[in-house]
């Protein structure tokens, strides 16, 4: 596990270690452990990189090459199938100087090209130097758990793990995308390939590119992978329970691989605890679980944490989480350099706080919900599919309905039932969009000021997510399922996991998000997932016999954090600050009155805004910590 950065030029003689360095510096936080550095001959391509020892502690240092220096590669990541792999090309020949995984993606390169990312499996971000051809190519792993940035100008080509280290390149002079803030703003994450700064970009998961050295221009990226695009499960229903208790037990096992400490988060909901029964089933010990509570009994899950921690006999550590965790804030301006507004960022980098105060590796239950159905809003779009056979005119006469409803506090029953309402007149993606978007294309087209308006690609974003949503095939959840392992997975998710735990110098590592698993979840029929208003029916019946019951019992929670309470207690002078001063970056995208209207109803209790309202917080605290210009 590292950061990883470097630069390729159209012109010898630019590149130098000391500029690799101050390169990778901004990335220590990643690779705490170790530097490392490499020039080619001819100084017009080098890879730089920052350790955190994981895997064969004395040998991992990178960049590493090949028998003959011909090819030489950074990697951040971890190979779960190395050993295999490593057999395998040394019975064709290659001999390897190192016991871990990172110079498998050498060796593997050397033989088979750019099909090598087929063959890994892992997490991954990669640059490789091909001398003899010259050009650099740039990976990344199927889901997105590893990032990868880059950026062009000048002849020269930045890429890094974080866009941080882009930004620490010389001369560079970076301008906000308004098609990006847009798209921030719908979504609450900038997706790929787009970023935040013009002229910048990032890859897309499941994708590799190559760039020539001698016509340096925006890396096309080429797609190795993507997930299923239908039901395609063949066998029986206890088939499939078997497989899954194969397949769930040796994407824990696959992911135990380390030689320093490692641990699990437990929220105590079923996948962290699930996790946590197959890594006691598995002999871990000392078994270590981190959790986080809340005062606010409505995003408390730490009495279940317990519960579970005392089922399995763990070693369980906890924090609460009160307005102060707000003294962050700076702290994650810094982590993510590109807009961020997923709340829970803040209880992910406590706990991964607590938890590298004893453990270096941290297994996770994420992409649970994505591949097993496990989000009510999958059970909404099948609802509402239900009632496409009425006409249009009735259905929107049902969707007025939401206008009676109550919404002044989050998570509360009014406020569902009135989301749902609301999106029923709509198409099936039109629907779903609304329920996983932040503000709303109407409320931007409303909001926005002209100048501001004119800059962005008003219909880009929905057209994506349209496309999304469009590209499979399937009952109304499934494609959901899908469009959220394109979308909110990788972007939302899987980021602000990496950024944050990788912020406390920790690994995280995430089975149900092993290829093999997700693409087995997806084959299943929804029915085989969902039914009667439960979601991941598979697991649970699977989980029957290893979990305490109660736990079973649970109604799907989610990591959130009560900012909206926040807001109107003890950070109501920030968000005011930050959404209607003149110096704010919001004065300059939205209305005053726009702006003021909103935040009235947010503190008066008369609507709901906490998401709209945080994402305008992180986007004022964002441009002052980075100074980009709009």
């Amino acid at each position: 596990m590292c950061g990883i950065a470097g630069i390729l030029s159209a012109r010898p003689g630019v590149v130098d270690a000391a500029m690799l360095r101050a390169l990778a510096a901004p990335l220590a936080h990643r690779g705490p452990d170790d530097e490392g550095a490499y020039v080619n001959a001819d100084g017009s391509a080098g890879l730089a990189f920052r350790r955190l020892s994981i895997i064969d502690l004395a040998g991992g240092h990178q960049p590493l090459s090949n028998e003959d220096e011909t090819i030489w590669s950074v990697f951040n990541g971890e190979i779960y199938n190395y050993r295999a792999l490593r057999a395998e090309l040394e019975s064709r020949g290659h001999r390897f100087r190192t016991a871990g995984d990172s110079e498998t993606v050498v060796h593997l390169y050397e033989e088979l090209g750019e099909r090598c990312f087929e063959k890994l499996a892992g997490m991954f971000a990669i640059a490789i130097w091909d001398d003899r051809r010259r050009r650099l190519v740039l990976a990344r792993d199927r889901l997105g758990k590893k990032p990868l940035a880059f950026a062009l100008g000048a002849g020269r080509l930045f890429f890094a793990s974080e866009l941080k280290s882009v930004l620490a390149a010389p001369n560079v002079r970076p301008r906000i995308d308004a098609r990006a803030a847009h798209e921030y703003l719908l979504f609450q994450y900038v997706p790929a390939p787009r970023c935040i700064y013009q002229g910048f970009g990032k890859l897309l998961p499941g994708h590799y590119a190559i760039i020539e050295a001698d016509r340096i221009e925006p890396p096309r990226q080429i797609c190795y992978w993507s997930p299923p695009e239908s039901v395609s499960f063949s066998g029986a229903y206890s088939d499939a329970r078997r497989e899954l208790d194969q397949r769930l037990t040796a994407a824990v096992e696959k992911r135990l691989i380390a030689d320093v400490p490692l641990g699990a988060f437990l929220s105590g909901g079923i996948d962290s605890s699930i996790v946590v029964a197959l890594m006691r089933r598995l002999g871990v010990s000392p078994l270590r679980t981190f959790s986080i509570g809340f005062a606010d009994a409505r995003y408390d899950e730490s009495a279940h944490a317990r519960r579970v921690a005392a089922h399995f006999q763990t070693e369980h550590h906890e924090r609460m989480v009160t307005p102060r965790a707000m003294d962050l804030l700076d702290r994650l301006t810094f982590l993510y350099d590109e807009p961020f507004g997923d709340s829970s960022a803040i209880p992910t980098y406590l706990v991964s706080q607590v938890a590298r105060e004893s453990i270096t590796v941290a297994l996770t239950g994420d992409g649970g919900d994505e591949g097993f159905g496990g989000y009510d809003r999958y059970f909404a779009a099948q609802y509402a599919a239900g009632l496409d056979f009425l006409p249009g005119s009735a259905r929107r006469a049902i969707s007025a309905l939401e206008r009676l409803l109550p919404r002044g506090r989050a998570k509360s029953r009014g406020n569902r039932v009135a989301r749902f309402l609301s999106a029923l007149g709509q198409p099936a993606w039109r629907r779903y969009l609304s329920w996983v978007n932040v503000f709303t294309p109407e409320q931007l087209s409303a909001g926005y000021r002209p100048e501001f308006r004119e800059r962005v690609e008003f219909d880009a974003p929905l057209a994506w997510f349209r496309g999304l949503h469009q590209s499979c095939e399937g009952d109304s959840a499934y494609r959901c399922m899908r469009t959220d392992v394109l979308s909110y997975l990788p972007y939302d998710l899987l980021t602000k996991v990496d950024i944050a735990s990788m912020g406390c110098s920790l690994e995280c590592r995430a089975p149900f998000l092993d290829h093999e698993l997700i693409e087995f979840a997806l084959s299943l029929p929804t029915a085989w997932k969902m039914r009667a208003g439960v979601g991941k029916r598979i697991l649970r019946e699977w989980a029957a016999d290893v979990l305490p019951p109660e736990i079973l019992r649970r109604g799907k929670m989610g990591f959130g954090v009560p900012v909206g309470e926040w807001f109107r207690g003890e950070l109501r002078d920030a968000i005011r600050s930050a959404v209607l001063s003149e110096e704010s970056i919001c004065a300059r995208v939205f209305k005053r009155a726009w702006l003021e209207r909103l935040l009235a109803d947010h503190l008066n209790g008369a609507r709901n805004h906490e998401h709209p309202l945080w994402l305008l917080l992180m986007l004022d605290r964002w441009q002052r910590r980075w100074g980009a210009v709009l």
